[in-house]
């Protein structure tokens, strides 16, 4: 189970959640990854006492769920600081050193991400989903849809189906707290929304 900090937990400032991900032991070919960057400079205080094992850096990737400017606020710095790679859906997003694709598989802490591009909240959101550990993390991806009637482009609807029948236990949202409890259940129960009709 690799493990997850969230490094803007209680933040003064508006800004997206902040995820770093290590490996559970903080083996040498673990990669310390922080899912989006956020705009709380309190972070680099967070990253310095963080346990990223011993002659590591504290940062070496950076995934971007989307390019909106409360999740992308601190890429100049984090890239300066730690020299973090910067990876995302969108190839106009200054600063990314790797354009992600659909289905690609990153290595994150002692884990792997897959890449779901899942357009709608924008053209390059992307969720990344942990296989072994059932962990989701949705950027601001509307997964929690509690009313029916709204249009929905195709793609969105058609990868909402693909999480309906994944295995997911917990959803890390951009903002807020996790779902750790019945994470497919909300899931389905959001999938009957969006089919619905007025």
């Amino acid at each position: 189970m690799m493990k997850i900090i969230n490094l803007t937990e209680k933040s003064p400032v508006y800004t997206s959640n902040v995820y770093l991900l290590t490996g559970t032991w903080n083996a040498l070919s673990d990669v310390n990854t922080l899912i989006d960057a956020g705009r709380d400079p309190q972070i680099l205080q967070r990253l310095q006492v963080a346990s990223t094992g011993v002659g590591k850096r504290k940062v070496e990737q950076v995934i971007l769920t989307h390019s909106h400017y409360d999740h992308t606020g601190m890429i100049k710095i984090l890239k300066e600081e730690f020299n973090a790679r910067i990876m995302a859906f969108s190839e106009t997003f200054d600063g990314v050193d790797h354009v992600l694709k659909d289905g690609e598989q990153i290595k994150a802490g002692d884990g792997y991400l897959s890449v779901i591009h899942m357009p709608g909240h924008s053209t390059d959101s992307i969720l990344l989903y942990d296989e072994v550990n059932k962990l989701l993390f949705a950027g601001d991806t509307p997964l929690v849809i509690t009313s029916p009637g709204s249009d929905y482009e195709e793609g969105f609807v058609r990868t909402f189906e693909r999480l309906c029948k994944m295995d997911i236990r917990t959803i890390y949202f951009g903002h807020g707290e996790p779902c750790q409890e019945n994470a497919m259940e909300v899931l389905r129960s959001s999938y009957q929304m969006i089919c619905c009709k007025n």
